[in-house]
């Protein structure tokens, strides 16, 4: 069994002034952190989700990463500023502390917010949607600890994602 430990997050909210799509986690994972970059563990499938929804090449380097992430107009944070937690198990998570969600939807046009899982989505109902006023979509867990789905049902039940990107894009050319 993996000890349970304080874990503060490390990572910065990845948008720019042309996100219109906030995905949030829970937590960096021990890979995502020691990787700087978030989903950051090789065999998650965040990445070759969102390559696959919208026709691009699956990103190689971080920079690749948060390069898909914004030019769909994606920003990426996670509910959680710090947790207890053993490795990455969400279901282990006790004491959490959320991230300040309402502040960085004052950077960014941000009118859509999709959680990626179910415990990010329970947190983000029960610690920040009253904060923000902004009902969240949950899509399922693209972690590898989430092996009953495949890749290309994930891909799938992650349209409304795409739907949403697509939709802020022709908000913005009108």
């Amino acid at each position: 069994m993996t000890e349970r430990h304080l874990v503060e997050h490390a990572l910065g909210p990845l948008y720019d002034s042309n996100s219109r799509v906030l995905i949030l986690g829970t937590m960096p994972s021990p890979l995502s952190r020691a990787n700087e970059m978030y989903y950051g563990n090789p065999r998650n499938r965040f990445w070759r989700v969102l390559a696959a929804l919208f026709g691009d090449p699956v990103p190689a380097t971080n920079d690749e990463r948060q390069a898909l992430a914004l030019r769909h107009g994606i920003a990426l944070w996670d509910v959680l500023a710090s947790c207890t937690i053993e490795g990455a198990s969400d279901s282990s998570i006790r004491d959490g502390v959320p991230n300040d969600v309402p502040w960085l939807l004052s950077q960014a046009p941000i009118t859509s917010l999709f959680t990626t899982g179910s415990t990010a989505w329970r947190l983000y109902r029960r610690l920040l949607e009253s904060k923000t006023g902004i009902a969240a979509t949950r899509l399922p867990s693209p972690s590898p600890a989430n092996a009953s789905w495949s890749l290309p049902r994930l891909i799938e039940a992650w349209q409304p994602l795409r739907t949403a990107c697509e939709q802020r894009a022709s908000d913005n050319s009108e």
